[in-house]
């Protein structure tokens, strides 16, 4: 074929090297998106952001992701999966720059916040398919769930730490980031190719307007991130007042326990998956609408232990939404354009993370504990929904 590109990298490691590269550099971008999270409090208290303005900046990474997630995929399946996750690598790390002088001004926060959304972009989208090239069977979609959440759910804690306890709380919070960015970088410039880019042939337009994808895929999505948003960025802040100093530690601790309950779901995901059945899915949705129930109830009654209940059945949700995600994906998705569709796929679920800043817009009308149910009710909608969809025949 005349437009063939032939890879012409060294011979590949073993592939367990191989993977564990991929997934250290996603993991390292993740955690640059995640470090921002228990940081809120500290910047709305230091140089007096509101909190609009301070849930808008966790809503600029949503809006970076866009561009990143639809030029980066379709850019590594043509021309390689290395270049975009070296180049999303740097932007992350830049990104942390940005963020280091957010004292100096909101103007800062936001180039950060939008910086580290097209990094994280890029990032998963073309890792997401890199680590599924590097892996067999349904392997790839855990993979890569684990990796983005490992770094999920280590930065907040690592950053909430630093924040409360080590010297210049918005600069020294950011130093692990760099660090492991410039391990990664590295890595992956060593890290062959999984095989060789072939440009694809037409559009995207035979996937996305596959019937299962927009009646599946595409419902779907914005709870992966919609459910991991809530406890993340929302529910901590309802009982800020009420902790004080600790406020912030207690951000931190919930972020981790969101991201980690995101990981210890994975063997459950696996054993659900039963491909084109709506088992896995049907699992899915039904602990994020039980997991918003619950959120209902600790937003009524301010309860500590209850939102920390509420972020573990919400990591278990946003961990099988994403595995239960990526599978439909890969099995929709022909090789050539793997990273285009997860780009197309994970776009669609970042607009979950807008979830947040509007129950925050809606305070002064509805009660957070409204809202919430009201959520509850949209993702018990979309169960029904998107099972039956599942169960019908196939056709495009």
């Amino acid at each position: 074929m005349s437009h063939d590109r032939i890879d012409r990298d060294p011979p590949s490691r073993s592939p367990s090297a191989n993977w564990l590269s991929v997934a250290l550099a996603v993991g390292a971008v993740a955690w640059g998106a995640n470090q921002f999270v228990p940081l809120l409090l500290v910047y709305r208290d230091s140089i007096g952001i509101s909190a609009s303005t301070a849930q808008a900046t966790f809503g600029l990474y949503a809006a970076g992701l866009a561009p990143g997630l639809l030029v980066g995929g379709p850019f590594s399946d043509r021309h390689g999966r290395r270049p975009v996750l070296i180049a999303a690598l740097i932007a992350s790390a830049l990104a942390s720059g940005l963020l280091m002088v957010g004292e100096d001004g909101v103007g800062w926060l936001f180039a950060g916040r939008l910086l580290a959304g097209v990094a994280s972009g890029a990032a998963f989208s073309a890792g997401s398919a890199w680590l599924k090239e590097l892996s067999p069977g349904a392997a790839g979609a855990r993979r890569a769930t684990v990796s983005m959440t490992a770094g999920f759910a280590a930065s907040p804690v690592a950053a909430g730490l630093l924040a409360q306890w080590a010297p210049a709380p918005m600069i020294v919070p950011y130093v692990p980031h760099l660090a492991l960015a410039a391990m990664a970088i590295p890595l992956i410039a060593w890290q062959s190719e999984s095989s060789a880019r072939i440009p694809p042939a037409g559009g995207r337009a035979a996937v996305l307007h596959d019937r299962r994808f927009r009646s599946v895929v595409a419902p779907l999505a914005p709870w992966v991130f919609g459910s991991a948003a809530i406890p993340l960025a929302y529910l901590p802040s309802l009982v800020q007042s009420r902790l004080g100093s600790r406020a912030l530690v207690f951000g931190a601790f919930v972020a981790t326990v969101t991201a980690l309950a995101g990981i210890a779901v994975q063997s459950l995901a696996r054993r659900l998956d039963s491909g084109d059945g709506p088992r896995l899915l049907a699992a899915a949705l039904g602990i994020v609408t039980t997991g918003l129930l619950v959120a209902a109830v600790a937003a009524a009654t301010r309860s500590l232990a209850l939102i920390v209940l509420a972020a573990i059945v919400l990591g278990a949700g946003y961990g099988c939404c994403q595995v239960c995600g990526l599978l439909e994906v890969q099995r929709l998705a022909p090789p050539d354009r793997l990273a285009g569709m997860t780009a197309a796929y994970q776009a669609l679920s970042y607009t979950g993370f807008a979830l947040p800043f509007l129950l925050a817009s809606i305070a002064g009308v509805v009660a957070p504990q409204a809202g919430l149910a009201v959520l509850a009710g949209l993702a018990a909608f979309t169960l029904l929904s998107t099972t039956r969809a599942a169960t019908m025949p196939q056709r495009t």
